[in-house]
């Protein structure tokens, strides 16, 4: 082989070594489903599902009070037991009731997202670690979240942790 050969062979081979040092790993999974396939996200779920009928609970036994009190004022009014004031009185206080019933069962969306927040966000919590865990242990460089739609709009070939992130959360 000729020493010119040689040179080359010699540093095409110290490219493709140095080639392999540089690849990086990366990997991917599905987050929902990782944090869907946690028992705490089931008891979660099952406690969102809970505080959510306390909610509506309130929210019924309010209209059914204030529909017995209307009905209280409508029949005292036939019968003539009440002035026009009362009457105008008793108008206002309904009025007032269902605004106040009306903007608890709109904050009632607001206070199941602040729950579902509260319990969901230790889980998140762990099963990222997780995964930065199992990442950093085998070496991944990024590790794509395939339950994001479009989130990946083009990737080589990379490797599901799901089973590795499963192993290390106990499930």
């Amino acid at each position: 082989m000729k020493k010119g050969n040689l040179n080359i062979l010699i540093v095409t081979i110290f490219l493709c070594l140095g080639m392999q040092s540089i690849a990086q790993k990366s990997g991917h999974l599905n987050f929902g489903n990782l944090i869907a396939m946690l028992p705490e996200t089931k008891s979660a779920d099952i406690e969102l599902e809970s505080y959510h009928k306390v909610l509506i609970q309130k929210s019924e036994a309010m209209v059914a009070k204030l529909q017995e009190e209307n009905n209280n004022f409508i029949n005292d009014a036939k019968s003539g037991m009440l002035t026009s004031a009362q009457q105008s009185e008793n108008e206002a206080y309904v009025l007032n009731k269902e605004q106040e019933i009306l903007m608890y069962q709109q904050q009632i969306a607001q206070l199941l997202d602040q729950k579902r927040e509260e319990l969901l966000s230790p889980i998140v919590k762990r099963a990222n670690q997780a995964i930065k865990d199992v990442a950093e242990e085998e070496g991944y460089i990024i590790v794509f979240d395939t339950s994001v739609f479009n989130a990946v709009l083009y990737a080589m070939e990379s490797d599901d942790l799901m089973p590795q992130v499963k192993h290390k959360l106990g499930i």
